[in-house]
């Protein structure tokens, strides 16, 4: 087994002793779970809404307004965040220093751990999108099953996008969090970033905002939602903020010296 491969396994490992798996389950069967909820209480409904040719792209659509928007960009954050503090908390950063292995390996080995649990929980919303269906479907009586066929090409395209528009905050989070020992400082100057991307996303200025881009993607494939006119690839602007930002915080964390 390479270096790497070991450095990983060690560093997923730790994530037990944190509150960021429990977070990456929760926060990705948060919304469907509402909706499945919103939906039996409206029972009455369900027949004629199922019976839609556009169901599933409606429930996709509904489901992740509040993701994109908010859930997304908040679960970057505090996950980076606590995987990142696990050294800070247990004072483990010396004994992690004079481990035999290269900072390149130490650095993107936890960093890994970091897009591992994000792509879980997008895949696990996913999922809970599609339970969010299969429930009052299973519990209401008359409910017929959708007729049209779920567009996992589509949906899975959508998912990989959103994915890397938040590249760009799990960057600086980790950024952040590897020059901090306090945990709230990552979390609180994410906030703020994420408060000023909410405000500036509907100005010329918001495609510029490295938190916005998970909304601004959401906006753009809903024409219904409130019109932003982007003329940027978003997508593009995320991968090389996420860039910059990996790329300085791995120049941090090289140049402190190696005994932590």
């Amino acid at each position: 087994m390479s270096a790497f491969a070991v450095a990983f396994v060690h560093e997923w490992r730790k994530t037990r002793r944190s509150a960021a798996l429990w977070l990456v389950v929760a926060g990705a069967f948060f919304t469907p779970a509402i909706v499945t909820v919103a939906r039996l209480f409206t029972h009455a409904k369900l027949p004629a809404l199922y019976a839609t040719d556009d169901f599933w792209l409606s429930l996709w659509k509904n489901s992740w307004e509040s993701m994109a928007i908010f859930l997304l960009p908040m679960a970057a954050i505090l996950a980076t965040s606590l995987v990142v503090q696990l050294e800070y908390r247990n004072n483990a950063w010396k004994q992690v220093r004079t481990l035999p292995l290269g900072n390149a390996t130490l650095f993107f080995a936890k960093l890994a751990v970091v897009l591992v649990l994000m792509a879980l929980f997008l895949v696990l919303f996913d999922v809970a999108v599609w339970f969010s269906a299969f429930v009052p479907w299973l519990m209401v009586e008359g409910v017929p099953w959708p007729g049209s066929a779920v567009p996992l090409a589509t949906f899975t395209a959508q998912t990989a996008l959103y994915f890397v528009d938040g590249l760009p905050i799990v960057a600086a989070t980790y950024l952040l969090g590897l020059q901090s020992r306090n945990f709230l400082v990552p979390i609180g100057v994410g906030f703020l970033i994420w408060v000023a991307a909410l405000a500036s996303v509907s100005s010329p200025f918001g495609v510029w905002v490295p938190y916005a881009y998970t909304l601004l993607n959401y906006l753009q494939l809903n024409p219904s939602a409130r019109a932003v006119a982007v003329t940027h690839d978003i997508h593009g602007l995320a991968v090389a903020y996420a860039i910059v930002f990996t790329a300085i915080a791995y120049a941090t964390f090289a140049l402190q010296p190696r005994k932590g």
